[in-house]
């Protein structure tokens, strides 16, 4: 069972898988504070390098299947075309002008 996009409880988090599933670079950068960081499997990572090669240059996708923290923790099934699907979590740090500045996925 997943949970469509439009159903998750945050509007950034809602907004961030949206830009995921849309391969849209241009709105998921708007999502993000400046300075914005993130970490994989507990290693922080350089974002840049890491959406380009682990979201937009490999057709990133993500089919939630459940949430908590008021929508700002998430169990999704991830895939790409680089590692195939499998069972991620994702924690996400918003500011108060609903901008992201700092997510964090590893696998669930």
């Amino acid at each position: 069972m997943t949970i469509k996009p439009a159903n998750l409880s945050d509007p950034a988090v809602r907004a961030f898988v949206n830009a995921v599933n849309a391969h849209d670079r241009e709105g998921f950068m708007q999502l993000l504070a400046p300075g914005a960081t993130m970490s994989d499997d507990g290693s922080d990572r350089d974002l840049a390098d890491w959406i380009d090669r682990e979201i937009f240059s490999s057709n990133g996708h993500l089919d939630v299947e459940r949430e908590s923290d008021g929508g700002r923790s998430l169990v999704a099934r991830y895939r790409n075309d680089t590692w195939g699907e499998m069972r991620t979590a994702w924690r996400f740090t918003v500011e108060s002008d609903e901008r992201i500045s700092r997510f964090e996925t590893g696998q669930a």
